[in-house]
């Protein structure tokens, strides 16, 4: 059965509870932040969504019923989708504060402590995580590119700039991670809310000169829509569903600003700005049915057409920001849940934890983005693309939405099939459509997530057997301590990192078997990844004397907590700054080799063998001294 695993078992059974989360300040101002960091992906949204239903894949004809129909429709998904089950229902399933498809499956995990359902939730959640990644991609680039799409129609001559400037500004975005993001995010709510204004004050002109438009409210005019032409309308949904693109984003961020600033940002501004703009579009529309083609700009006069555009550009580079920084969040909790190898996760803030870099991830995230950029070439075709990842993990949400209202918050199983199946039934209804546009890039997504999801449960499957064999090979700690009672001892410390419980770790067996000694001090350590975001530091450390020169050391962290060994043994008697410089800390490095009844398939034993090569050492991930660490080989079949 596959679990997400901690990094090792504690021998103690006591429970770790982690604070509630990094966020602090007052509840406008984390709403001001909320608004540059939670709410740009959704609150660019305006920019294709109305455009992508009217001259995407699957376009309408711009007459009365299809605008109302179609503005009817994004209202009530906005207030379904992203008010009822988001805001006011998921946004209460926190995890010690902190959100995100991984923080929820933590959760309900840990709530259920295990049983039958296990290995499905498991997996939904890696298929959610897999879903986010391809999200993550598509997102920069069908934003920033159907921002800058905006020059064509201030004059048509820019349109063979569009895609080189739509690169270059991608670029950019990418170069800049390393140096954090902290300087730059003081300025993104006040930007956001400033783009919010603007986008209201068009919406708001438009409807002056249409006002009939605010009949399109009336839900009798999506159900008009669906019976004049059912299939169509099923098509449609595809695209009319993009409004509502970024809702996970309110869950998954969580953690940096709270559930109340966020519901107060989306309920006092960014949900009534994106009605306004869209009902302004919808009324633009209904006097000019030659600007569906990009009716967003063209609520704006001409002379305030560039202007616009440069403003757009800014919000959608801040939407790209947010989700690039969620994909390192997201990297960073799939690594401390053990659905991950480790990488190199870079810090760029002495103060804020979460601002963390990761490299691997930018770099492979920038190739990627480019390269759909230059195959897809315009917003349409990538807004083709964009819907399947987004209804997917919204489905995936709202199931695993349903085992928390029932098997945590044990609401009766009526109430139950009525709140939760009728999500299940609008997200899945939205994901059966964009179905629909698999062969016109909906394969991307797809893609994306097969290959993030068979890399996660290999490397999950593999770990778990991998720990499997060498508890079996192992030795009972208590056995070992009386058999070497004689061996010579050095006079030092040794720290014997082991993710076993109760046994002797291999190097300790290869150092006295090849070194012929032991030290006069062992300190067999275990790190231990809890199923909260964050330990508070008086419970970071848990020790047991084993007697004659023998301790077990456990040191906790949540999956958002960052990892720093020496600074965590510090806390220990006897293992300050100036005896760390006297400590030698022992490693196990293993050698996979292929068993007479292997666990797996060859071939994904062997995708495991080359992702466990090619991790981050121990050395680097746990921050330990480079010249006092020792590794000691072995061998282990799988």
């Amino acid at each position: 059965m596959l679990t997400v695993p901690p990094e090792v078992d504690d021998p103690e059974d006591s429970e770790i509870y982690g604070s509630p989360g990094p966020s602090h300040g007052s509840l406008p101002a984390l709403a001001l932040g909320a608004l540059g960091v939670v709410f740009g992906d959704i609150g660019t949204s305006p920019l294709y969504a109305m455009k992508q239903v009217f001259t995407g894949h699957h376009s309408l004809s711009v007459d009365r019923l299809h605008i109302f129909g179609t503005v009817c429709l994004m209202f009530w998904s906005l207030v379904s989708i992203v008010t009822i089950k988001y805001v006011f229902l998921i946004l209460r399933a926190d995890n010690k504060g902190e959100g995100g498809s991984l923080a929820l499956l933590a959760l309900i995990q840990r709530s259920m402590g295990g049983g039958r359902w296990s290995t499905g939730l498991v997996m939904l959640g890696i298929a959610a995580t897999a879903l986010f990644f391809g999200d993550a991609m598509i997102t920069p680039a069908v934003s920033v590119l159907s921002a800058v799409e905006g020059l064509e129609t201030v004059n048509a001559g820019f349109t063979p700039f569009v895609i080189p400037a739509a690169i270059v500004i991608l670029v950019g975005l990418f170069l800049i991670q390393s140096r954090g993001t902290e300087a730059v995010g003081r300025l993104f709510g006040p930007v956001m809310i400033f783009y919010f204004v603007v986008i209201s004050v068009l919406g708001v002109i438009q409807i002056v000169q249409h006002p009939s438009v605010m009949a399109g409210l009336n839900p009798i005019w999506a159900v008009r829509f669906i019976a004049v032409n059912p299939p169509l309308a099923f098509l449609a949904l595809g695209s009319v569903v993009l409004c509502v693109t970024g809702a996970e984003a309110l869950y998954a961020d969580m953690g940096h600003f709270g559930r109340r600033s966020i519901t107060l940002a989306w309920l006092w501004m960014v949900f009534p700005a994106l009605i306004l703009n869209y009902l302004g579009q919808a009324a633009l529309m209904l006097g000019r049915p030659e600007t569906a083609e990009n009716p967003f700009y063209y609520m704006a006069p001409d002379s305030l057409r560039l202007p616009l555009v440069g403003l757009a550009t800014i919000a959608t580079i801040i939407a790209s920001q947010a989700v690039i920084t969620g994909a390192y969040s997201v990297v960073q909790q799939a690594i401390q849940l053990g659905l991950m190898p480790r990488v190199r996760i870079a810090h760029t803030s002495e103060r804020a934890a979460g601002q963390i870099y990761v490299p691997f991830i930018n770099w492979t995230l920038m190739i990627l983005v480019i390269l759909l950029v230059l195959g897809f070439r315009n917003s349409d075709n990538l807004a083709a693309a964009y819907g399947i990842a987004v209804t997917g993990t919204m489905f995936i949400t709202a199931l695993d939405l349903g085992v928390l209202a029932r098997r945590v918050w044990n609401w009766p199983l009526p109430l139950v099939i009525a709140v939760i199946g009728t999500f299940m039934l609008i997200d899945g209804v939205y994901f059966a459509s964009n179905l629909t546009k698999f062969f016109a890039g909906g394969w991307f997504p797809l893609l994306i997530g097969a290959v993030a999801f068979t890399l996660l449960t290999t490397w999950a499957k593999g770990r778990q057997l991998m720990m499997q064999r060498l508890n079996e090979d192992s030795l009972p700690l208590n056995i070992f301590i009386k058999s070497a009672a004689s061996a010579m001892r050095a006079p030092a410390t040794a720290v014997f990192m082991t993710s076993q419980r109760d046994t002797v770790p291999p190097a300790l067996l290869h150092n006295l078997k090849h070194n012929m000694v032991i030290h006069k001090r062992n300190i067999l350590l275990t790190v231990r990844i809890e199923d909260v975001p964050f330990v508070d530091d008086e419970k970071r450390v848990t020790s047991k004397e084993h007697g004659d020169g023998f301790s077990r050391v456990v040191i906790h962290y949540g999956f958002m907590d960052q990892v720093d060994v020496p600074a965590a043994l510090e806390k220990i008697e006897g293992c300050g700054p100036s005896t760390m410089m006297r400590t030698s800390f022992f490693l196990s490095r293993q050698t996979l080799l292929t068993a007479e009844k292997p666990g797996m398939a060859v071939w994904r034993e062997k995708l495991f063998s080359w992702m466990l090569r090619n991790a981050q050492t121990p050395m680097e991930f746990f921050k330990l001294p480079a010249n006092r660490v020792v590794e000691l080989g072995s061998q282990v079949a799988i």
